[in-house]
C-alpha cells in the first residue's frame, strides 16, 4: 500500500513537472479564455496581481514552509527511495553556492533534498536557508509561477542571486543545477557526464560574495528513466541544441514505467535509489571584481572536489569502480 501511495505521489509530481510546456500553455490559455467569459473578473484580478508581483522572483521569492514539509514529498522520497548523505558541516555563519549535479531528466535528487523537507535538510544542516533557483521565464508564467514560488524557487539570473546572497542574515545557500538543460541531453542510465568545463558563472557569483562553494552529486539520478541519446554530430542533436537556445529547455526522448505495472511503458520513473551526497565546502574569498585567473583557479578546485566526492562515494552507491566522471 505504501508503495502504491508513493507511486501515486510521484505520478502527481510528474504531471506537475512534465511535460512542462503543456502545463504552462494550459494555464496561460485558461487566463486568456476566462477574459471572454462571465468569469472575466477572475482573469483581470489575476493579471493585476501578476503585474504587482512581477519582480518577486528576483527578490527572494515567496516560500511557504508548510508546502516544503507536505507529507506528499515523504511519499515521493520513499518511492525511489532518495537519501541525503552529509559529509561535512555547513556552518551557518557564512553563505554558500551549492552546485547540484547531474541534471538528469527531472532533477529529482535536487528537488527532494533542496526544494522540499522530505529528507529533513534543515535538521541536518541547522541554520542554513536553501534557495533553489530555476529559469527566470518559468517564474513569469501565469499560475505556474505561483506553484514554483510557493516551494521556494527563485530566478537563476544575476539580480536574483545577488539579492539572496546579500541578505543581512548569514546562512543563505543558493542551490544551482550547474549543467542546466544542456546536461539533460546526457542523462543516459549508467553514465555520469556533466556539462561543467565552461560553466563558470556560479564561481564568479561565489567570489563576488565570498560564499563557499559546495559540490553535490546525486547518484542514480540518470537511472530513473530510459533515454534515447543522439550522436553529437547528428541532425537530431543539432535540433535539440537549437531548440534549447531558443526555448531555454532541451527536448528529450525518455520513458519509464506505467502507473499500475512496472512492465508497462509510461512516464512514471523507475523506482531506483537516488543518493544525494553533499560535499565539503570550499572556502572562497570575496572579490568584487574577480579576475579570470581567480575564476579559473576556484573553478578547477571545484571540479577536483566534485571528482573526489564522486570517487569516494561511487561504490557505496552502486557505481562500478571502473566508472569515472566525464566533464564536457
Amino acid at each position: 500500500f505504501t508503495r502504491r501511495v508513493s507511486s501515486w505521489a510521484h505520478q502527481s509530481l510528474t504531471i506537475l513537472q512534465k511535460p512542462l510546456l503543456l502545463d504552462c500553455l494550459f494555464f496561460s490559455l485558461l487566463v486568456l479564455f476566462l477574459l471572454f467569459t462571465s468569469f472575466w473578473s477572475i482573469s483581470v484580478l489575476y493579471l493585476v496581481w501578476l503585474f504587482l508581483d512581477w519582480d518577486t522572483p528576483n527578490q527572494g521569492g515567496r516560500c511557504f514552509e508548510c508546502n516544503r514539509s507536505c507529507t506528499i514529498w515523504k511519499h515521493l522520497k520513499d518511492y525511489f527511495p532518495i537519501k541525503l548523505v552529509k559529509t561535512a558541516e555547513l556552518p551557518p555563519d557564512r553563505n554558500y553556492v551549492v552546485g547540484c549535479h547531474p541534471h538528469g531528466i527531472m532533477c529529482m535528487g535536487t528537488f527532494c533534498n533542496f526544494v522540499t523537507e522530505a529528507n529533513n535538510f534543515s535538521k541536518q544542516f541547522p541554520g542554513i536557508q536553501t534557495s533553489p533557483v530555476t529559469l527566470a521565464f518559468l517564474l513569469h508564467l501565469p499560475v505556474y509561477r505561483d506553484y514554483l514560488m510557493y516551494l521556494g524557487l527563485c530566478s537563476v539570473n544575476r539580480r536574483s542571486l545577488d539579492f539572496i546572497l546579500s541578505k543581512p542574515q548569514p546562512g543563505q545557500a543558493v542551490a544551482i543545477v550547474v549543467g542546466g538543460a544542456h546536461e539533460s541531453l546526457f542523462a543516459i542510465p549508467g553514465m555520469h557526464c556533466l556539462v561543467l568545463r565552461n560553466r563558470k558563472g556560479f564561481v564568479r557569483l561565489a567570489l563576488r560574495h565570498g560564499a563557499s562553494l559546495v559540490p553535490v552529486y546525486s547518484f542514480g539520478e540518470n537511472d530513473i528513466f530510459n533515454f534515447k541519446a543522439f550522436p553529437t554530430n547528428s541532425w537530431q542533436y543539432l535540433c535539440q541544441i537549437t531548440i534549447k537556445k531558443i526555448m531555454k529547455f532541451s527536448p528529450c526522448i525518455f520513458w519509464g514505467r506505467g502507473l499500475f505495472s512496472a512492465d508497462s511503458w509510461g512516464l512514471l520513473p523507475f523506482a531506483k535509489p537516488i543518493t544525494t551526497v553533499v560535499g565539503r565546502p570550499i572556502p572562497v574569498p570575496q572579490r568584487l571584481n574577480p579576475t579570470e585567473e581567480e575564476v579559473d583557479h576556484y573553478h578547477m578546485l571545484y571540479m577536483e572536489a566534485l571528482e573526489q566526492l564522486f570517487e569516494e562515494h561511487k561504490e557505496s552507491c552502486g557505481v562500478p569502480a571502473s566508472t569515472h566522471l566525464i566533464f564536457k
